[in-house]
């Protein structure tokens, strides 16, 4: 079992390394990621969250949901969504189980795929499924779950096999009785035009956050008004883009200075790699998201390399 690393979570586009594997599970303590939270994210792989410790708040661009110790959550194929802990002051610690679903009837066999993945994957029912113990379906899930976790910690000859089959009955549950049989009875339930609109402007954001951006250029990339390009940030993340976009840029800094890149040796340098063309403001906005200015937060990082997240106020990106 990993421990989920900050590099790990925040800068692969899948969450999986191994091809021929493409199973993972995570153990995460929220107190140690950055801005202890899990930013706004979305992923090709299902996920599985079992909280262990503490409260979190689970983030759609729909709903929040509480997640109490025992319970957790299944995450559909690109939903976007983030992950806060209720009190900074106690830590949220949980487990992820992500896989690929296609590992569970081989890439590349269209028969198998059609008649059990593109139901799933595909259902407009199905984005997320809240999991407990009330219903023995659900609980079936979650005893499965633990079984993944039990057999990657342990790691025994044969392990890959063992998890794969608990994933494969796994899957049967939510063909049989999670997700709806017929579903042209039941109300349908699509990806947001706000959602991906917002996932669209993430994208542009991340990959041209170091260079001038106006509000005019990112509501033009997304092919909206400033105005409606405001109104999805709030509408979805309860942020304005401009704030989305200072945080993101702090971000990609507390991670330069985490791995002493030369850029982050000056201040000057640090905040123009960032997007920032004034030091003195980019002091100021570290600060103002953080609570320490980028130099205290890099003698935090020297004198505690394992302290991913240092003394930070509560907010996410």
């Amino acid at each position: 079992m990993n421990e989920l690393s900050l590099q790990t979570l925040e800068e692969n586009t899948s969450e999986l390394g191994d091809v021929g594997f493409p199973v993972q599970v995570y153990y995460i303590e929220l107190s140690k990621m950055y801005m202890q939270r899990i930013r706004w994210h979305w992923h090709l792989e299902i996920e599985i969250i079992i909280i262990n410790h503490g409260e979190a708040d689970f983030l759609t661009d729909e709903k929040k949901i509480r997640l109490r110790p025992g319970e957790g959550i299944l995450i559909n194929q690109n939903v976007m969504h983030a992950i806060q802990p209720i009190d900074d002051t106690a830590n949220c610690s949980f487990y992820s189980v992500v896989f690929h679903p296609a590992f569970l009837f081989g890439y590349g066999n269209t028969v198998m795929s059609s008649k059990y993945l593109v139901p799933v994957i595909s259902s407009p029912v199905f984005r997320i499924k809240e999991l407990n113990e009330r219903d023995p379906a659900l609980e079936q899930i979650m005893d499965l779950t633990n079984n993944v976790i039990a057999a990657n910690l342990t790691k025994r000859y044969g392990y890959e096999l063992v998890i794969k089959s608990y994933l494969c009955r796994l899957w049967i549950l939510l063909l049989e009785q999670v997700i709806p049989q017929n579903i042209t009875k039941t109300k349908e339930i699509t990806i947001s035009t706000d959602e991906t609109r917002v996932k669209d402007a993430i994208i542009y954001i991340e990959m041209h956050f170091n260079e001038p951006i106006t509000l005019e250029q990112l509501a033009a990339s997304i092919h909206i008004s400033k105005s409606e390009c405001c109104r999805c940030f709030k509408r979805t993340l309860q942020v304005t883009p401009i704030e989305y976009l200072m945080k993101f840029r702090i971000f990609r800094a507390t991670q330069m200075i985490q791995r002493n890149d030369p850029e982050a040796h000056s201040m000057s340098s640090l905040a123009f790699s960032v997007g920032f063309n004034n030091a003195s403001y980019f002091n100021k906005v570290f600060k103002q998201f953080l609570g320490c200015t980028p130099s205290e937060y890099k003698r935090i990082i020297k004198n505690d390399p394992a302290n991913d997240a240092g003394p930070f106020r509560e907010f996410q990106i």
